[in-house]
């Protein structure tokens, strides 16, 4: 079991992620000094990023001279003072000397690995100008063993102060951080110091972090943490958690209740308003380990179940799953939802029907079809009239099919069990054996590429109305976006997180084009504007 042991807090740098670090200069020199006195070993300050101004109540700073403007009235006790470059963001020329008036003292260097050969040499620069310099094995898991082994052997050239394994999207679990860390003791010189940078998509960061300090070891060991797990995404291993632990089984001696004032005092007022933790979403860009940007914008689309999301994250090439590339998903979703199926019976089924000699109403889920009711009712009360629900079903209405393009949407239906009507999905909808669609739909066939929202349940039955020789139809319940928990008759769905008037106005710039082709009349107010 390691001996030699070293807590450093990095709340004012990872914990800046939240609230983009504006902090407030208080809460910085206040964050710093409770964390000193509680006898922590290392604070990082924030970062050193030169396309940022000088802001004194943000821990991003522009060059060092500006972080000793802003620490200017705090005087060290205990600690070091550490702050953090990502390689590119912040040239030498606003890295002063060290001396020994100056605030930081140490510079831990991030970079991904296909930058190793351009990044050393300003590693370099950096420890030649008399800071302590930790160096970061960013996205730790990109590395094969060989590649560890090599990255390791040029580290030894350099001989920093600290080299750091730093999980940077929480994948690792308890066998391969022993792997990685063994790997890098025995080939590691073994007075460089080895750091342990953990994020809680597995909620293992404080298990793993406590692994690693347990692994038997002469070198001196230096475990991250932050104050409440304040961090990017799900967060990382808490400080106070972590002291604690030292505290029990390493004899440490680090002040518990200085870093629950940091809690009390200055975290929880951004922790009610910039949530950060265990959620879902990091859980499965960990579970598939990929950028968590992916699992965003995929669940940001709202029309994929968590399988399809899956399904997609799965397809990801291997060279591309940590690094984001934003036009690879945004094809990765149409080409998804583009799955080819015959669907002529369906379309001769829904001309048997005659649609286009029909008054065809769309029934949407807004508010309006609550509030309205009695209108649409009245509109509805006369003969031959064709009513279509979009993306929901009412029993409200007397309602002839229900339309669905969204995978969520569908699986509410599914879960709800409510006898319905004749329902027709698109081919992007894995129908359950227990709840079939009546009729299904290429889904490629509907898309109308000169739109702006192309995966638009409106859109795309209105595309097939069009389809149908439908040369009329009158909506209800389309009513736009506010915002407000209103926007839905049913507070299951959920709210758009679009802006409202930027979503609005891009609808009805495709329903514009589309009243090219069907003449479209609303019967309760929307937010849409079509001319």
């Amino acid at each position: 079991m390691a001996t030699n042991i070293r807590l450093l807090d990095c709340t004012l740098r990872d914990g800046g992620y939240v609230n983009d670090w504006d902090f407030g200069h208080s809460v910085l020199t206040g964050t710093f000094k409770r964390l000193d006195a509680a006898g922590v070993d290392y604070i990082e300050i924030g970062f050193l990023d030169d396309r940022r101004p000088f802001d004194e109540n943000r821990s991003i700073m522009p060059s060092t001279e500006a972080a000793d403007r802003i620490f200017s009235g705090v005087k060290k006790k205990h600690a070091m003072a550490v702050a953090m470059i990502d390689y590119g963001t912040c040239s030498l020329d606003h890295i002063a000397p060290h001396t020994e008036d100056s605030f930081i003292d140490g510079i831990r260097v991030i970079f991904k690995k296909e930058r190793i050969d351009e990044a050393l040499p300003f590693c370099k620069a950096v420890k030649e100008k008399g800071y302590k310099l930790s160096i970061q094995a960013i996205s730790i898991t990109a590395y094969s063993d060989s590649e560890m082994l090599a990255y390791v052997e040029r580290i030894n050239e350099v001989h920093p102060y600290a080299f750091s394994i730093v999980d940077t999207y929480g994948l690792l679990d308890e066998t391969n951080m022993r792997r990685y860390f063994s790997l890098i003791d025995h080939n590691l010189l073994p007075d460089i110091a080895l750091g342990y940078h953990d994020h809680n998509n597995f909620q293992l960061a404080f298990s793993n972090t406590c692994r690693f300090l347990s692994m038997n070891t002469d070198r001196l060991l230096i475990a991250d943490s932050t104050v409440y797990g304040m961090g990017k995404s799900a967060g990382n291993c808490a400080s106070e958690l972590l002291a604690l632990h030292l505290n029990q089984y390493y004899h440490k001696n680090y002040n518990l209740d200085l870093l629950l004032e940091i809690i009390d005092t200055d975290l929880m007022p951004i922790y009610q308003s910039h949530y950060w933790g265990y959620k879902y979403d990091f859980y499965i860009s960990a579970m598939q380990a990929c950028h968590p940007n992916y699992v965003k914008y995929l669940l940001d689309k709202k029309t994929l179940s968590i399988s399809s999301v899956n399904s997609i994250l799965a397809r990801i090439p291997a060279e591309k799953k940590l690094l984001y590339d934003q036009k690879w998903v945004e094809q990765a979703y149409i080409d998804f939802q583009s799955m080819a199926i015959d669907d002529h019976k369906a379309l001769d089924m829904l001309r048997k029907d005659g649609l286009e000699k029909k008054k065809v109403v769309l029934l949407g889920p807004g508010e309006s079809i609550r509030t309205e009711a009695d209108q649409v009712k009245e509109k509805l009360a006369y003969d031959n009239v064709e009513v279509i629900a979009v993306g929901f079903y009412t029993d409200n209405y007397p309602i002839n099919y229900i339309f669905l393009s969204n995978g969520k949407r569908y699986s509410m239906l599914a879960d709800s069990k409510q006898a319905h009507p004749k329902m027709i999905i698109t081919s992007n909808i894995t129908a359950l054996p227990d709840f079939p669609a009546d009729l299904t739909l290429n889904y490629s066939s509907l898309i109308d590429t000169r739109m702006t929202n192309v995966d638009n349940s409106l859109m795309l039955v209105l595309r097939l109305l069009i389809k149908l020789g439908v040369k009329e139809v009158q909506l209800a319940g389309f009513d736009g976006f506010t915002g407000a928990d209103t926007d839905y008759y049913s507070r299951t769905y959920k709210l758009h997180k679009d802006s409202p008037s930027r979503l609005n106005d891009s609808i009805s710039a495709d329903l514009r084009l589309l009243k090219e082709e069907i003449a479209l009349t609303f019967i309760t107010p929307t937010q849409y504007r079509i001319g």
